[in-house]
């Protein structure tokens, strides 16, 4: 069963819940926001937490109220839910361009709004009812609104991690699949995107995965011993930087003055300098995160070495190319 509904918001709102939607990387075939699918999941993993989160606040607020002895217990809860409505939700600037989005629903997430339609909206609209949830949930710290969106997906690792069970999963994009030993989990200051640190029980390996980008998330039946001094050695690293915790490359990366200085400005995953020899930058850094940090830099920073880097930098500018109709120059270097 499939449903659409109209949902009224403020402009900011709307563009608040489209920069989540876009940091978690809900995409769709074309590359585009995929701002329905975001707010399905929202709706589906939110619902119950802010039903509750409202109740209790009610009933705190009743009891208070009903404390002027002259109230009833159910006109104090109605008075009560009318401050809430009013006054406690109603988050959202009077001023300010109004926007309207169309919610597609179907599945599970048609079952909560049918729910909510049954049984939460007293005095509000569906729609009313929503912005409020909506605001709600952008109320809290980046980092706790991921927790919501991949609600599954945490629960897993932490029960994985609780039980020293090893734990499988793929990439969104099913480029890859890893079966590691789950240690912890940490937030990148930086992105405030929460990574898990892990060990390869095969090679020993250190590695970090960013949490919104696993799927197929799934604890098997294997164990594994816990090693302190491992875990020592990850929560050291992750709060220096979770993808420090990735095995590092030495990589020589030749940058223009133009590149130096957007060295110096882009700090969001910026990888820490090693040494430098002129207009060479030294680095011992996960080759990964060093491919997608220069790879904005262009012609103003050159992977010297190590030839993998190159090649994958070089990779990425050509792909870019053609897509625009460019001609690529083919050379073995």
């Amino acid at each position: 069963m499939t449903e659409k509904y109209k949902i009224y918001l403020t402009e900011e709102t709307k563009n608040r819940l489209i920069d989540d939607a876009e940091l978690f990387e809900f995409f769709k075939s074309d590359g585009k926001v995929n701002l329905n699918s975001f707010l399905k999941e929202l709706i589906v993993n939110y619902f119950e937490q802010y039903r509750e989160d409202g109740d209790e606040l009610i009933r705190s607020m009743a009891d208070d109220i009903a404390s002027v002895k002259s109230l009833k217990p159910k006109d104090a809860r109605d008075i009560a839910g009318k401050i809430i409505r009013n006054y406690i939700n109603n988050r959202e600037p009077s001023s300010g361009r109004s926007s309207v989005i169309t919610l597609t629903v179907s599945g599970e997430s048609y079952g909560i709004i049918k729910i909510i339609e049954n049984n939460a909206l007293m005095e509000s609209s569906l729609s009313g009812y929503l912005k409020d949830m909506f605001l709600s949930y952008l109320s809290i710290p980046r980092s706790k609104r991921e927790e919501i969106i991949f609600a599954d997906t945490y629960r897993s690792i932490d029960r994985a991690i609780d039980t020293c069970r090893l734990l499988s999963f793929t990439s969104g994009s099913g480029e890859y699949h890893a079966v590691v030993e789950p240690y912890m989990t940490v937030i990148s200051k930086d992105e405030q995107c929460s990574y898990l640190l892990c060990r390869d029980p095969r090679t020993r390996k250190y590695h970090s995965y960013r949490i919104s980008r696993l799927s197929n998330v799934f604890i098997t039946s294997d164990t594994f011993v816990r090693d302190e001094s491992a875990a020592e050695e990850l929560r050291a690293r992750g709060m220096r930087s979770p993808h420090s915790v990735m095995p590092a490359v030495h990589a020589v990366i030749r940058m223009t003055e133009h590149g130096r200085q957007m060295y110096k400005v882009i700090v969001k995953n910026r990888p820490a300098v090693t040494s430098v020899e002129g207009d060479l930058y030294h680095f011992d850094w996960p080759e990964l995160q060093l491919v997608d940090y220069f790879k904005r830099f262009g012609k103003d920073a050159i992977a010297v070495s190590p030839r993998s880097l190159r090649s994958k930098l070089r990779n990425y500018y050509e792909v870019s190319l053609e897509a625009y109709g460019g001609t690529v120059k083919r050379d073995r270097k």
